[in-house]
């Protein structure tokens, strides 16, 4: 006699989250085949990578201080929080490694290593690394959890970048914050605030279909 299975994260009920424990990039389809998932990540990576680099290109200089105001932030912790932890570090690092080399894809089309603001970009890393394990956990669920999550990760960024600032240009800490953090906090929040709104709508959306 038949009877009801119950429902798990491979069969969502309708107005339910479709994982109960993933993240958004876990839910577009893989191409069937052994290396279909494969293939999968590998754009998805790449994509991010490109995202991160064309908003860079959105770029404001800030009066007296060598960090611009871009969209490569958002962008990063968008990757970071979609993609997951693995898929987040690799897109960011790929992103990191081929402007390192040459590609002209960080802010205002720089590239290299030399540049004082390199510490951010290597702060995305870091923050891929901990906004994904967060929303792999359901952190990017609700409002709340997800502006805590970008604030997370902003911190992470923050962490690396103006050390590396304060060395770059040999001033005190203290002086690297007036320059690579304070005037930066309010668009922070602006950015949390958007994602907040942005990806628990995507996670309702995509639970109803």
């Amino acid at each position: 006699m038949a009877t009801a299975s119950t429902p798990t994260a491979s069969t969502p009920t309708a107005g339910t989250p479709i994982l109960s424990r993933g993240v958004l990039a876990d839910l577009l389809p893989a191409a069937s085949g052994r290396f279909g998932a494969q293939a999968r990540d590998l754009a998805l990576v790449t994509g991010g990578a490109a995202l991160t680099g064309l908003a860079a290109q959105f770029s404001v200089t800030v009066a007296g201080s060598p960090v611009p105001v871009t969209g490569q932030t958002f962008a990063a912790l968008l990757v970071g929080t979609a993609l997951g932890a693995r898929r987040g570090i690799a897109s960011l690092g790929l992103y990191l490694l081929a402007g390192m080399a040459g590609l002209p894809w960080f802010a205002e089309g720089a590239s290299g290593w030399s540049m004082p603001t390199l510490g951010y970009m290597i702060g995305f890393v870091l923050a891929a690394a901990l906004t994904g394990a967060l929303a792999r956990r359901g952190a990017d669920r609700s409002p709340l959890n997800t502006a805590a999550t970008m604030a997370l990760g902003t911190l992470a960024i923050y962490a690396v970048g103006v050390p590396y600032l304060a060395f770059s240009l040999g001033v005190p800490l203290a002086r690297a914050a007036e320059l690579g953090l304070y005037p930066y906090l309010v668009g922070d929040a602006l950015k949390a605030v958007l994602a907040a709104g942005a990806l628990p709508l995507a996670w309702k959306l995509l639970g109803k279909r």
